[in-house]
C-alpha cells in the first residue's frame, strides 16, 4: 500500500509537470488569435502623416496649416513651434529670418507671435496645398494672395478678437499677436476653405543606416562675414534629435520652456534677390540647388530640388530620404554660398 502511494504521488506530480510546459509552450508561441490580434493593431496604423513619415491610427484628413511665425529678438521664444512637422526659416528683410511653420500630426493650442506675409512664404504655403495664416501685408502682396486664389486667415482682419487672434500683454506690438489654433479650421470653414485635404505629397522617407561625414554641430550664419543672425543645431546621440540654439541662446517652447527638437535639418543654398528699398527679397524656391543634409549625427552633400513645388533632398539623381519625424529647412543665400554661410564642427 505505501508503495502504491508513492507510485501514485510520483504519477500525479508528472502529469502536472507535463502540464505546466505545455502551458509555457502555449505562452511562448503565438496562436494564430495572438497573431490575428498583432495583424489588426498594424493595420489600424496604416495611415502615414505626409510631412513626417510616421505612422497613425487614424486617418490623416486635416488640412495643412502653414503659420508664419516672428523671430525678431524680442519675438523669442516662440509659441507651438514644438508642434511644427516641417518649419522653413528664411531671411526676411535686413539680417532677420522669418519663420514659415507646417502644421498636420500635432496641433498647438497657440502659435505666435504671428507676422506679415511675404510673397515666397505664401507660394510655398500653395505648394503644400496648406491654408496660409498671416498677419498682415503690403497692399502689393495682399493683391497678389487675392489674385492667386491663396486660402489665406490674415490676422489683421480679426486683430485681437479674442477667438482667432489675441494679442498678448506680455509683449509689445508687433510681437505680440498670437493665433488661437482652435478656431482655424472653424474660421476657414466660414470662409468657404477646404479643411479636410487628400494631402498628395511624396515626400521620401528611410528607415535604413544614415551615410555620410560624422558632425555633430553646424553654425549658420547668415549674412555678412560679422553677422548679427547666427542659428545653431547640435546632435543629441542618446534621443538622436538634433536641438536649435540662436544667437547663443538655446530654442525652447514659450510655454513649455523645453528645448525644439528635430529628426531632420535640411541646409539649402539659392538665390536671394533684393527687390526695393525696404529690403524685400525675392527668393528662388522653384528650381535647384547644393545643400547638405544632417541626420542622426551624419552629413550628407546633397542637392535640393523643388519636385511638384515640394522641396526634396536629392543625389546622383535619385531622392534621399527624411528620417521620420520633423524637419527643419534652412535656407541660405547663394551669395555667399552654403560653404562660407555653414561652419561643421565635428
Amino acid at each position: 500500500m505505501l508503495f502504491l502511494s508513492i507510485l501514485f504521488l510520483l504519477l500525479t506530480a508528472c502529469s502536472k509537470q507535463e502540464d505546466d510546459m505545455e502551458i509555457s509552450e502555449q505562452r511562448e508561441h503565438p496562436t494564430a488569435d495572438d497573431y490575428m490580434k498583432e495583424r489588426n493593431v498594424e493595420n489600424e496604423r496604416s495611415y502615414t502623416y505626409p510631412l513626417t513619415g510616421e505612422r497613425t491610427h487614424d486617418e490623416v484628413k486635416d488640412r495643412i496649416v502653414a503659420v508664419m511665425v516672428n523671430n525678431h529678438e524680442h519675438a523669442r521664444p516662440q509659441s507651438g513651434l514644438s508642434k511644427a512637422d516641417i518649419v522653413f526659416e528664411i531671411l526676411a528683410e535686413g539680417d532677420i529670418t522669418r519663420f514659415l511653420a507646417l502644421f498636420q500630426s500635432d496641433m498647438p493650442d497657440v502659435v505666435g507671435p504671428v507676422r506679415s506675409a511675404r510673397e515666397y512664404y505664401f507660394k510655398l504655403a500653395k505648394k503644400y496645398d496648406a491654408l496660409y495664416v498671416f498677419h498682415g501685408a503690403a497692399n502689393f502682396v495682399s493683391d497678389m494672395i487675392n489674385q492667386q486664389d491663396i486660402d489665406h486667415l490674415d490676422g489683421s482682419v480679426y486683430d485681437n478678437d479674442g477667438y482667432l487672434f489675441k494679442r498678448e500683454s506680455f509683449r509689445e506690438s508687433p510681437h505680440n499677436s498670437y493665433l488661437q489654433f482652435d478656431a482655424v479650421y472653424k474660421v476657414a470653414k466660414d470662409k468657404g476653405y477646404y479643411t479636410t485635404f487628400d494631402h498628395n505629397i511624396d515626400l521620401p522617407f528611410t528607415n535604413d543606416d544614415i551615410t555620410g561625414e560624422d558632425v555633430s554641430h553646424v553654425e549658420i550664419a547668415y549674412v555678412g562675414k560679422n553677422p548679427s543672425h547666427v542659428v545653431e543645431y547640435i546632435y543629441d546621440e542618446e534621443h538622436n534629435v538634433y536641438m536649435r540654439y540662436e544667437d547663443d541662446e538655446q530654442t525652447v517652447d514659450l510655454e513649455t520652456k523645453e528645448p525644439l527638437e528635430m529628426e531632420n535639418v535640411f541646409i539649402i543654398e539659392t538665390t536671394h534677390e533684393v527687390i526695393d528699398r525696404e529690403g524685400r527679397r525675392q527668393i528662388d524656391l522653384d528650381t535647384y540647388g547644393r545643400a547638405y543634409l544632417l541626420q542622426r549625427g551624419k552629413l550628407q552633400e546633397v542637392e535640393w530640388q523643388s519636385i511638384a513645388g515640394v522641396i526634396m533632398p536629392r543625389k546622383n539623381g535619385r531622392a534621399v530620404g527624411f528620417v521620420p519625424g520633423k524637419t527643419w529647412i534652412n535656407v541660405v543665400p547663394k551669395d555667399p554660398g552654403i560653404e562660407q554661410s555653414v561652419q561643421i564642427k565635428k
